[in-house]
């Protein structure tokens, strides 16, 4: 960003195809009027601003990156898919700083939003029956079978020993079984969609009464792809115990190319 200090520049929030200057009828952070300003068929939304916005107050944060995404989600129900920017994102100038740096920026930005057309970002968070997964990785493992049978069958401290085999067999087993429902995703919704990203999750025992989600995925995919999508994950969820949440559709946060003013 290089010197923060300013006395006029531009927040940015995104870049949309768009022919004419308008406005969202949407407020910006701190209530500021949004603005689309166009050249050469590239809209930058965007609002005034006479410095960064930095605080450190985590509530504040927060509410300014909710207004960040509410304003880019808004402009891609307007204009269709959008060119992301990073929170905080600033160039320093005017509206025709703006449009000046949409002319000389044309080519890679058209070159982005023409890949991006149509695409949106979903994302996946399966839960499962804890409680029944372990029952039924206890009846499937041997070695399971075999250190709870030594466990009943030994002194105090050898028990506590075996205890701690038996934790981590188990945990290794409900890791696997994570990995497999992660790469049956992957590869049912391969054709479907035009990246895939799996988001980390706890891979620990949970207790049975937790409802963490044991795999989260991202992905982008063509609008028209959606009810194949659906089909694919109404088939996972069909399983017994597995439970999925399905959102979407989003601006391609995770999978737009970062961009710098």
């Amino acid at each position: 960003m290089g010197d923060p200090t300013f006395e006029e520049g531009r927040y940015l929030y995104c870049v949309v195809e768009n022919e004419d200057d308008a406005e969202l009828a949407e407020n910006g952070i701190d209530g500021e009027p949004i603005s689309v300003l166009v050249r050469n068929g590239l809209g930058a939304v965007v609002q005034p601003c006479d410095s960064p916005y930095d605080s450190d107050d985590l509530e504040t944060v927060r509410e300014w990156l909710v207004t960040h995404q509410s304003v880019i989600d808004a402009a891609g129900e307007a204009f269709g898919t959008p060119l992301p920017f990073r929170f905080d994102t600033i160039l320093k100038g005017d509206d025709d700083a703006v449009r000046e740096w949409l002319a000389d920026q044309s080519e890679m930005l058209d070159s982005h939003l023409d890949q991006l057309a149509g695409h949106w970002e979903y994302r996946v968070g399966v839960t499962w029956d804890e409680e029944r997964v372990r029952d039924e990785l206890r009846a499937e493992d041997e070695e399971l079978a075999d250190l709870r049978e030594r466990i009943d069958d030994a002194s105090e401290g050898t028990a506590f020993l075996l205890e701690k085999q038996y934790d981590n067999r188990l945990r290794d087993l409900r890791k696997a079984r994570k990995d497999e429902l992660t790469t049956r995703l992957r590869n049912e919704l391969d054709p479907l969609v035009a990246e895939f990203d799996v988001v980390d999750s706890k891979g620990g025992v949970l207790e049975s009464n937790e409802t963490e989600e044991v795999v989260q995925v991202s992905f982008l995919a063509h609008e028209d792809r959606e009810e194949e999508i659906g089909r694919v994950l109404d088939d996972v969820a069909a399983e017994p115990g597995i439970e999925i949440r399905f959102t979407g559709p989003w601006p391609p946060y995770s999978f737009a190319p970062e961009l710098d003013a």
